[in-house]
């Protein structure tokens, strides 16, 4: 297994997780309502899962993989800008920073 399919596995294992709970649980329900973004959380949820579909595709066809890699950045690079907005602690703020840069290595790495 090479160094991008390990980082796809972990990130598209992972935003499915995330996703699942951002459409399902109370708490993510509840997170939402604390960021004052209630009302973007079915989006966010969808396009977690939609964007870990897409790293997994992105594996057997590349051109996915790019839209997928540089569409989670994005969601992180905003998850982050939020979490920085609403003054979150350093490690409640960390995780969504991670995911920004795991997914824009896979980028960078998919488009080499």
């Amino acid at each position: 297994m090479t160094l991008l399919q390990a980082l796809v596995l972990f990130s598209a294992v992972s935003f499915l997780m995330y996703g699942f709970r951002s459409l399902t649980t109370e708490a993510m329900k509840a997170e939402f309502e604390r960021y004052g973004l209630a009302k973007f959380r079915v989006l966010t949820g969808s396009l977690e899962i939609i964007g870990a579909i897409g790293l997994l595709v992105g594996l057997f066809f590349h051109p996915i993989l790019i839209i997928a890699a540089a569409g989670l950045s994005l969601l992180m690079l905003l998850g982050f800008g939020t979490r920085l907005v609403i003054k979150d602690p350093f490690l409640q703020s960390l995780p969504s920073f991670i995911f920004l840069l795991v997914n824009a290595y896979i980028l960078y790495l998919s488009l080499q």
